[in-house]
C-alpha cells in the first residue's frame, strides 16, 4: 500500500516591525537616488519624479515588506507613511528640499505610492525575483534622462481675475499704476511661505517707465508696454523674485525649484467703464511653468495666482472707493 502526502504550505505570517521599517528604508532609498539625480543632476521637475518615482518607491517598499510576509492594508500603509516621514526627513535635514515643497507633492505622490506597493505585494505573492525589481526601477534614471532630451519649451498660460468697484476708471487707475502698502495677508498659503505681494511704485509715466511691485520675496521689475490712463496698464517682466520662501529648520534655504520653473512673462490691467460711475477691473498675469505633470502644477499654480490676483485687486478697490 502507497502512502500519498501533500505539502502543506506554510501559513502566512505578519511581517515585524524591522521588515516594515526596513522596507520603508528601501523606498526611500529609490526617492533619494531620484532625487540627487534629477533634481541635483538633472535639474528635471518631471513626471519621471513626482508620478514614477512615488510609483516606484511603493513598489519596492511592497515587495519588501511581502517577500518574506504576508502584511495586511494596515501594515503596508504603516510601511508608506515611515517611507514617506524618512524620505521628508532626510530632505529637510540635508536641505535638499523645503517643507511646503514636499507637502505640494504629498497629495500626488501618496496614491501612486499605494498604487505602487499593491503592485510591489503582487510580484511578491507571484516569487518575482528581486533582480526583476531591480531592472524594473532602471527605468526612472532612462526615463529621467529621455524627459531632459525630449523637454519642449513650456506654453504661456493666462490667469484672469475681476472685481466691480464703486468709482469711475480714472479715480481706479491711480491707484493701479502704483499702490500703498497692503495689510499682511490672512491666508494661510501666504503665512506658510508663498510670495505675496506688499506694495507698488513706478518711476515715469508713459510707456517706457518702470513699475516696481514689490512682493515678500523681492521685487517683479515691470516696463511698461502700454499706457492708457482710465482703459489699460500692460507691462513685461524683467526680473522677478523667488515665488516662495522655503521651511526649512536651516532658515532660508534655496532648492532648484525657486529659479525658473515658474516664470511670469507679462501682466496687464483693463479698466472698464460700467453704468452709475462704476469700474469693472481685471487683472491678468501670463506665466510659463517647467514642471510635470502640467495639469496638476497648473491647477495649484492657477489657484495661487488668482489669489495673488485678489489680494492687490481688492486693494485697489478699498483704496479707490474711499478715495
Amino acid at each position: 500500500m502507497r502512502l500519498m502526502t501533500t505539502t502543506v504550505p506554510e501559513p502566512p505570517h505578519d511581517p515585524s516591525i524591522q521588515t516594515v521599517l526596513l522596507a520603508a528604508a528601501a523606498g526611500a532609498v529609490v526617492a533619494a537616488v531620484m532625487v540627487t539625480l534629477g533634481v541635483l543632476g538633472l535639474k528635471l521637475y518631471g513626471g519621471m519624479l513626482f508620478v514614477a518615482t512615488p510609483l516606484a518607491m511603493g513598489v519596492t517598499a511592497g515587495f519588501a515588506l511581502n517577500a518574506r510576509a504576508d502584511a495586511s492594508g494596515v501594515q503596508t500603509m504603516a510601511a508608506l507613511g515611515a517611507m514617506f516621514a524618512l524620505s521628508g526627513v532626510g530632505f529637510l535635514l540635508f536641505a535638499v528640499e523645503g517643507l511646503i515643497c514636499l507637502l505640494m507633492s504629498l497629495p500626488l505622490a501618496a496614491p501612486m505610492s499605494f498604487l505602487g506597493a499593491k503592485l510591489g505585494r503582487q510580484m511578491a505573492r507571484g516569487r518575482a525575483r528581486p533582480a526583476t525589481l531591480f531592472l524594473g526601477l532602471l527605468v526612472l534614471p532612462l526615463g529621467a534622462g529621455a524627459e531632459v532630451v525630449l523637454a519642449s519649451t513650456p506654453m504661456l498660460r493666462e490667469v484672469l481675475s475681476v472685481v466691480e468697484i464703486d468709482a469711475e476708471p480714472d479715480r481706479v487707475w491711480s491707484n493701479v499704476i502704483e499702490f500703498p502698502q497692503l495689510a499682511e495677508p490672512a491666508e494661510w498659503w501666504f503665512k506658510a511661505g508663498l510670495a505675496y505681494p506688499r506694495y507698488a511704485s513706478i518711476e515715469g509715466r508713459g510707456v517706457g517707465a518702470v513699475r516696481s511691485c514689490v512682493f515678500s520675496t523681492g521685487a517683479f521689475i515691470e516696463p511698461i508696454t502700454a499706457w492708457e490712463p482710465g482703459r489699460r496698464l500692460a507691462f513685461d517682466v524683467a526680473e522677478s523674485p523667488a515665488p516662495l520662501r522655503e521651511l526649512s529648520p536651516y532658515g532660508n534655504i534655496h532648492p532648484p525649484h525657486l529659479d525658473g520653473y515658474f516664470r511670469s512673462r507679462r501682466g496687464e490691467f483693463r479698466l472698464v467703464a460700467l453704468p452709475g460711475g462704476r469700474t469693472q477691473l481685471e487683472g491678468r498675469t501670463w506665466y510659463e511653468l517647467d514642471m510635470a505633470p502640467l495639469w496638476y502644477w497648473q491647477w495649484m499654480t492657477d489657484r495661487v495666482i488668482h489669489s495673488i490676483h485678489l489680494r492687490v485687486l481688492d486693494h485697489i478697490k478699498r483704496e479707490s472707493e474711499r478715495d
